[in-house]
């Protein structure tokens, strides 16, 4: 005959693994941030650039050029570390979504809980 299950010992093991997901849930929550940071790096050069255009009846870009090169480079690299921003959270966001789902998975009480 079996023995019957030791609910203080199911209960250690509930208690785990809902501090598991709260943890995954944090760290998504954080990927979702570093998103906002990304598309905030991402807009800035473009909201620069709508100044520039718009300001461009003010100067002569013969006179400017100097600024230019810098500026572009600048912008090229803010761009660029946005749009790494954007991809890595997305990879993260994804990965942590995974690993809930194999919690979901698992048979346990909290996997109702988490659907």
């Amino acid at each position: 005959m079996s023995k019957p299950a030791n609910p203080d010992r199911d209960l250690q093991v509930d208690n785990m693994i809902l501090n598991e997901v709260q943890l995954l849930l944090s760290e998504k929550r954080t990927a979702l941030s570093t998103m906002r940071n990304g598309i905030a790096v991402f807009a800035f050069p473009l909201s620069v650039l709508s100044i520039l255009i718009a300001t461009s009846r003010w100067y002569q870009l013969r006179e400017v050029m100097q600024w230019r090169v810098p500026w572009l480079l600048l912008n090229l690299g803010l761009i660029g570390l946005g749009i790494y921003l954007i991809a890595r959270a997305f990879q993260w966001i994804h990965h942590y979504a995974r690993l809930i789902d194999g919690f979901k998975r698992k048979p346990s009480k909290l996997a109702n809980l988490l659907d």
